[in-house]
């Protein structure tokens, strides 16, 4: 009696400080609102507080109506919302991705308007794959596993929702930022200073949560791919800091400057860029590979030493890459050197989680026939390999020479994030829904089918008329006449791009297409309907639901 006593009172203070925490943010955003003379600060200060109202009202109401009787020990309503947010930003991502393509082709399409000109989409493209496609993935897996790996309810009552919506919001304040032209122009990393704040805040949030799940675990074994979602956490919340140090304008205004100049802003940029790759869309997502591919194909890893040796190697080796994004540039040779040294050594722990993945269907090769889903899973780590195999030799200075600045990089980035981390988050799409919704199997195995195809076809279409446009680029950039003047005009080269950039986007299409497929699917999954083909699907249980009389502070 005691225990529950207290257990209440614990719970009381959550609903408490919740209610407290959204009530400071309703009164920051309504006075942004009223008081900000920047239209773009008022906009967004409306927001704030229209979402931290709502967030008030709905605890209230839970409050109300709170009960003590049993229900499920893991807490998956963030789960789903957050994994509902990446299917959804995953769309919105793409179908911008694909506009600002046809764009390239036929510059028409700008429209001579400033909100949807490529300079204001292009941001709001990869910001929305990126960040919100990808970043409400690694949400969503990373708080089923470490729930499921470790035994253990996530930390905190209310906190887990607020990552998942404060993250949301900071991805609608950032991308209507870019629509409106606030931007303070760095790669990856356009949002502004008062955005930054917000999602400092929601990464500690993010980090208190997952760290305090695998405090209070069950297990003994923090599993590997925990390993890999704490080192993402971790290094991204070091890297967004350090690269967005910047001094507002004024406190209700959106502009502001960066604290570095010069060499030294390139570095630190880069620094930030490239292991935003290496830690948010390298290390995160193969933590969602090392829980989801042996989980669809009912085998364990292939070599847990082997997937601890690639853990450590990577997050040494990947943290000293960045300056080969830098060469022939003011920064220093031995600067250049050192990062084109580190991501050469990178091809070995990378090619050892390639493998380490692919291995893992030892025994269990013919699911690649009968399951699509594994299909998809498999397929993204050969793109892996494949991106892990090419980005070091594009970090080489003779080869650098010829693909920096051109499409060849764009193919290279594409690559990984469509083939990768695309296919990747998909297949665990394909297997959070029916497990969190308790469903017996997806809608349509067949629509996975044809999305996967359709897809695969898309990639392969990207890349190729990219690597073939890219160095066609180099190429002509560098080809000099006999009197010593450059051959081809700019115009010429842009000229010659004409048919890749049509094939480009037609691949970004197809893409598009295959992901609304997985969207009905995964909303007839949710929903209930029974599946269309029972039984053609392999039967892939969910970790068991553990139940238990839990007091609501739990």
């Amino acid at each position: 009696m005691a225990a529950t006593k207290n257990s209440e009172e614990m719970s009381g203070l959550s609903d408490a400080l919740a209610v407290i925490g959204a009530g400071l943010g309703a009164l920051i955003g309504i006075y942004l609102a009223v008081f900000s003379a920047d239209p773009v600060m008022k906009f967004h200060g409306a927001l704030l507080g229209a979402t931290a109202v709502l967030c008030a009202l709905y605890v209230i109401s839970s409050m109300a109506g709170k009960s003590t009787t049993e229900r499920p020990f893991y807490h998956d309503g963030p789960i789903k919302f957050a994994s509902v947010a990446a299917v959804f930003w995953g769309i919105a991502g793409f179908v911008v991705g694909a506009i600002i393509a046809w764009q390239l082709a036929f510059p028409a399409l700008n429209f001579d308007l400033p909100w949807t000109s490529f300079g204001r989409l292009r941001p709001l493209h990869t910001s929305a794959v990126i960040f919100a496609f990808g970043g409400n993935a690694l949400i969503a897996t990373s708080f089923y596993v470490a729930q499921r790996t470790c035994q253990a309810r996530l930390f905190g009552k209310w906190s887990p929702w607020f990552v998942v919506i404060g993250y949301n919001l900071f991805i609608v304040i950032a991308g209507t930022g870019y629509i409106l032209g606030v931007t303070q122009s760095k790669e990856y990393a356009e949002p502004e200073w008062y955005a930054d704040l917000w999602l400092t805040i929601v990464w500690v949030v993010y980090l208190i949560v997952f760290g305090g799940t695998l405090l209070k675990r069950k297990e003994p074994h923090i599993y590997v791919a925990n390993w890999f979602y704490l080192s993402f956490i971790l290094t991204v919340a070091m890297l967004h800091i350090v690269n967005n140090l910047a001094v507002p304008v004024s406190f209700t205004g959106t502009k502001s400057y960066a604290l570095f100049s010069g060499v030294q802003d390139a570095m630190t940029q880069w620094w930030y860029g490239h292991n935003a790759v290496g830690f948010f869309l390298t290390a995160g997502f193969l933590g969602m590979m090392y829980y989801f591919i042996p989980k669809r194909a009912e085998r364990p890893v292939y070599s847990y030493r082997l997937s601890i040796v690639h853990f450590w190697s990577l997050i040494f080796l990947y943290i000293w890459a960045g300056p080969h994004h830098l060469h022939y540039t003011a920064l220093p040779d031995w600067a250049q050197t050192l990062g084109m040294t580190f991501s050469i050594i990178l091809w070995m722990p990378s090619w050892g989680g390639m493998i380490n993945g692919l291995m893992t269907l030892s025994g269990a090769w013919d699911k690649l026939r009968t399951d699509p889903v594994i299909r998809m899973m498999v397929v993204s780590v050969a793109f892996y390999g494949m991106s892990t195999f090419e980005g070091p030799l594009m970090s080489i200075k003779a080869v650098n020479s010829l693909s920096h600045y051109t499409d060849w990089t764009i193919g290279h980035v594409h690559s990984g994030a469509l083939g990768w981390v695309g296919m990747i988050s998909f297949g665990a799409l394909y297997c959070l829904f029916p497990w969190l919704w308790n469903r017996r199997g997806l809608y349509s195995m067949r629509l996975v089918e044809w999305h996967f195809w359709i897809s695969t076809i898309g990639i392969l279409l990207y890349i190729t008329a990219m690597w073939v446009s890219g160095i066609l680029q180099g190429l002509m950039w560098r080809a000099y006449d006999e009197l010593g003047f450059l051959k081809y005009s700019f115009v010429e080269s842009v000229d010659a791009m004409h048919i890749p950039y049509i094939i480009r986007a037609g691949g970004g299409t197809l893409f598009v297409i295959g992901a609304l497929m997985m969207a009905y699917n995964l909303w007839r999954t949710a929903r209930g309907d029974e599946p269309v083909d029972a039984k053609n699907q392999p039967r892939v249980a969910a970790a068991p639901e553990i139940r238990a009389t839990l007091a609501p502070a739990e």
